[in-house]
């Protein structure tokens, strides 16, 4: 439920956003850049209203649990049995977040990618779950963190009970502000940055909690066998179950844009062959369109036509596939661990090496950063197997720098090309993409 009368007020917005819309449906008029102006303002009043409420919440819990107590920043060989503000701020930096989170995601499948709400239900609540676990745990373990860092700063600080309670409400406040604001701004590149921040805070972790100091010696799937303990077993495993899920949910954004780049590339493609085929035949004696122009129009059209479904489920392999290694350990069945592993890698190495064909009409450089990658990641195999320059776990991170720079260039060259169709199409023909007004 979303406080303060926003649903309401979000359905006026945008019932007049679409009014403006139906009224001119061709240009955009200083009216509709005004609406898209109020919705962000709409936003940031709504962020402000939870960083407040996740402000206020950490301060009464701080109040209750330090009442008359001295406290240390994060718990160290040197705090003894004083109470850490590091365990609750984390607490409250999660909760907050969480909610704060749910709050601007409602929003936005209601106010800016209405496509959202439109899905299958079941689909919608695990993105949905998924999407607060990450939230709440980047606040927990920026938390976590961030006062490990001034404890050990600070060797031996304690403060009293009211300054306690004023770093967990800073917490609080600071979780609920940027949560909200990235549930109702949410787009394909936040959510692959988010994604990327999320899978290295969560692995990171994994290695600062492993039991085993030496995992680093076999592969990061070492991280996720009960030799590392229970912390790092959990935390590793459900961050790649957790970040396979997101990864499947980034294709929605992804193939909702692409879809809109690909029906404008297709229109422009019949147009371009049919003005030559019209001239053709103007210039021909006999009126008729040269053999040679009807032969080639089918090929023209296969070679650029883009393949936005093959690009889709690659991508979903690769979601499943790396939440597939998370559910598998690889200490509890070898070969299953492998097999999801592996499916990851070559779906990945599938969409570099046929990108151009799946994608024709994108820049060439993102082509020529596609087969860079492509090569790169033969060439950081064959250092492992069969040269032995370096182990299994030096691999895996050459990979996930690899993956996640491709991704984040993948989804800026997207949103470079719908722009520019946004530019020449008029916004009622786009089929109703209502993404503008996330940011």
């Amino acid at each position: 439920m979303i406080p303060f009368g926003t649903h309401g007020k979000a359905r006026r917005l945008a019932a007049l956003a679409a009014a403006e819309e139906a009224a001119h449906p061709t240009t955009t008029t200083p009216s509709q850049a005004e609406m898209q102006a109020r919705l962000q303002v709409f936003i940031e009043s709504r962020a402000i209203w939870c960083a407040i409420l996740g402000g206020l919440m950490g301060l009464v819990v701080g109040l209750v649990v330090f009442w008359g107590e001295r406290v240390v920043l994060a718990e160290s060989e040197y705090s003894g049995d004083s109470p850490a503000v590091q365990f609750y701020a984390s607490i409250v930096g999660g909760v907050a977040a969480g909610v704060a989170f749910l709050i601007g995601w409602s929003l936005n499948t209601r106010m800016a990618n209405l496509w959202l709400g439109q899905r299958w239900r079941l689909r919608q609540l695990i993105d949905t779950l998924a999407l607060v676990v990450v939230h709440s745990s980047i606040a927990v373990m920026a938390a976590l963190g961030i006062f490990r860092l001034f404890q050990d700063a600070f060797i031996g600080l304690t403060v009293d009970d009211l300054a306690g309670a004023v770093f967990c409400g800073l917490v609080g406040a600071v979780a609920a502000y940027f949560s909200f604001n990235s549930g109702a701004r949410i787009n394909a590149f936040t959510l692959s940055t988010i994604l990327a921040s999320f899978m290295a805070s969560g692995v990171l972790v994994s290695m600062l909690f492993a039991e085993n100091p030496f995992w680093w010696h076999v592969m990061f799937s070492e991280l996720g066998t009960g030799q590392a303990g229970s912390t790092s077993f959990w935390t590793f495993n459900t961050t790649l179950v957790v970040s396979g899920i997101i990864i499947t949910t980034l294709t929605a954004f992804i193939t909702r844009d692409l879809e809109i780049w690909a029906e404008h590339t297709r229109d422009k493609l019949t147009e371009r062959i049919q003005r030559r085929q019209q001239e053709a035949a103007a210039a021909s004696s006999r009126g008729k369109v040269p053999l040679r122009l009807r032969a080639t129009a089918p090929f023209a059209r296969h070679l650029w036509t883009p393949r936005v479904m093959v690009v889709r489920i690659g991508m979903i392999v690769m979601g499943l596939s790396l939440a597939g290694v998370g559910l598998i350990p690889i200490s509890l069945h070898h070969d299953a661990h492998v097999v999801a592993t592996a499916s990851f890698g070559l779906s990945f190495l599938f969409l570099l090496v046929g990108i151009p064909y799946w994608l024709p009409g994108f820049p060439r450089t993102f082509y020529l950063v596609s087969y860079l990658s492509a090569a790169g990641l033969v060439f950081a195999f064959t250092l492992w197997r069969p040269v032995g320059y370096y182990n299994l776990t030096s691999l895996e991170l050459i990979g996930a720098a690899i993956l996640f720079s491709w991704l984040i260039i993948f989804v800026r060259n997207i949103a470079a090309q719908v722009e520019r169709v946004r530019q020449v199409v008029p916004q009622s023909q786009l089929g109703g993409t209502d993404s503008e007004a996330a940011g």
